[in-house]
């Protein structure tokens, strides 16, 4: 049915269309991913100014006709996260927080607790651009997976349920397995194991940091899990 749609966003990409035009992919708490389109945003006079870029959070007003794009309308910015464009590293890492969220949560598949992880990210991203770091990239990947269901197991053997002589970590298991199950696993130490655990458990913004080689290892896990039950492989962060 046309009518107008009220809703907040954050922009996860931004590509030029036609002469003057945008096409934008956004994420919203009640709709999930949403493709628009705004309409003049090119022009020096355009209404929307600079608000319409990659990383913006914003109050929208889309419009739905028969098209399957919806039309921006009206555009309010609520956080433009202007020091993530000072920064390299904060930058990157809000590109690479986007395409995780448009990779894992496609269209109509909304989830208000991923955009609000989204928003927060970006936000200490922007407050803080030294968290800029793989810790808090894999942080941040690890709660997408939780609430993708897709959390790897942590406290015993996912293969045959063993709490103890956990020794390595098998993305087809779908997580930390022990000594007799390892055939197709790699080795988990115990920092790594530590850090998963951690990460998952806090809040983003207390998310621990580990040695290098624990931290590769956790990343590791991530994109097996990834590969192996979501079939999707993100850009590495390590």
């Amino acid at each position: 049915m046309p009518g107008s749609l009220k809703t907040e966003a954050v922009v996860l990409r931004s590509m030029r269309y036609g002469e003057a035009d945008r096409i934008l992919h956004v994420y919203t708490p009640e709709h999930g991913r949403l493709s628009v389109i705004a309409k003049g945003v090119r022009r020096s006079k355009s209404r929307f100014g600079g608000r319409l870029e990659p990383y913006f959070r914003l109050r929208l007003v889309l419009y739905q006709g028969r098209s399957e794009l919806l039309t921006v309308t009206s555009a309010e910015t609520l956080d433009g996260h202007p020091r993530l464009r000072e920064h390299g590293a904060a930058l990157d890492g809000a590109s690479r927080a986007c395409d995780a969220v448009a990779r894992l949560f496609g269209d109509g598949d909304p989830h208000s607790g991923v955009y609000h992880l989204l928003a927060k990210q970006l936000a200490l991203l922007d407050a803080d651009p030294a968290r800029a770091k793989l810790a808090n990239a894999l942080a941040f990947r690890l709660k997408l997976l939780l609430a993708a269901g897709f959390a790897p197991q942590l406290a015993a053997c996912a293969s045959c349920g063993e709490h103890e002589h956990l020794a390595g970590f098998s993305g087809a298991a779908g997580g930390v397995v022990c000594s007799a199950c390892e055939a197709s696993a790699f080795a988990l130490g115990q920092d790594a194991h530590d850090f998963l655990v951690g990460a998952l458990g806090r809040p983003l913004a207390e998310a621990p940091d580990a040695p290098a080689r624990a931290l590769s290892q956790a990343e590791r896990a991530i994109i097996e899990t990834l590969e192996h039950h979501a079939h999707v492989r993100l850009r590495p962060v390590g």
